[in-house]
């Protein structure tokens, strides 16, 4: 992996991280991720850059303040040039040993059916994978269900 620098979010991220999510897709999906992530969840969630401090990944998660015993990665995201480096697992490798650290035992994350990339990364990671629930996040918002014993 070239010389990234991995560090907690901070809110002034989310400008940078959205004028690149949808261009990392290839289609539409900013629309998932709202300032309010990391304005109110930006101590949890983590940044990797580059040397010029470009953004190469990120990960925007929470420890849940209504089930505490899970953590929940609600968005994350590697540049194109970085994928199969192992950032994403890095990236979720921190994120989910500070979960255990604040007494988490199980994660969970979503993704939509069609972004099979997301679904095979889970499972390499050990997330069980749901089949498509229907209406999960609203009508014709289908989602996999993903989850993980910490």
């Amino acid at each position: 992996m070239t010389a990234l620098s991995i560090r907690a979010a901070r809110p002034d991220d989310f400008d940078p991280i959205i004028s690149v999510a949808d261009d990392w897709w290839g289609r539409a999906v900013s629309s998932a991720l709202q300032r309010l992530f990391l304005d109110q969840f930006h101590q949890t969630s983590l940044v990797a850059e580059t040397p010029t401090l470009r953004p190469a990944g990120f990960l925007i998660g929470f420890l849940s303040p209504s089930d505490p015993a899970c953590a929940y990665i609600h968005f994350s995201g590697v540049h194109p040039d970085m994928r199969r480096t192992g950032l994403a697992r890095e990236l979720y490798d921190r994120f989910l040993t500070s979960a255990v650290e604040a007494g988490c035992t199980k994660a969970k994350a979503v993704t939509s059916p069609v972004n099979a990339r997301s679904i095979a990364f889970h499972r390499a990671i050990g997330f069980t994978a749901s089949e498509p629930v229907a209406d999960y996040d609203g009508p014709g918002l289908d989602r996999v269900v993903f989850h993980k014993p910490l």
